[in-house]
């Protein structure tokens, strides 16, 4: 059971990334998948969260900007981030739920140069 993430790494502010995040060992169809993110010094917080009927929620910093979407055919939530903006640095993290806990990727580093 674990997530797999991918796509990270260095843009100048305005650029843009694609995050992708692959589910093996577990079910997807029926499950919410989220983005989170941890920059230096502070607390991880939620970027994008999708259910499994396609419902998406985003945080105020992100929305308008970022984009999450699934493809529950090859178990896969996908991040696609524009406009970034260097308080956008961190590292982002996939995240799902598995047996009633928290199960984490490995987290992927965002770094956005001004």
């Amino acid at each position: 059971v674990q997530l797999q993430a991918s796509g990270g790494g260095l843009v100048e502010a305005g650029g843009s990334l694609r995050l992708s995040c692959v589910a093996s060992g577990m079910s997807f169809r029926g499950r919410a998948m989220a983005w989170y993110r941890q920059a230096p010094g502070k607390q991880r917080e939620l970027v994008a969260r999708i259910g499994s009927g396609y419902v998406t929620n985003y945080s105020d910093s992100v929305k308008g900007r970022f984009t999450i979407s699934r493809d529950n055919a090859s178990k896969t939530v996908v991040l696609q981030m524009n406009s970034l903006k260097p308080e956008d640095t961190a590292i982002y993290y996939c995240n799902t739920q598995y047996n009633w806990e928290d199960l984490w990727g490995q987290g992927t580093q965002v770094t956005v140069s001004s």
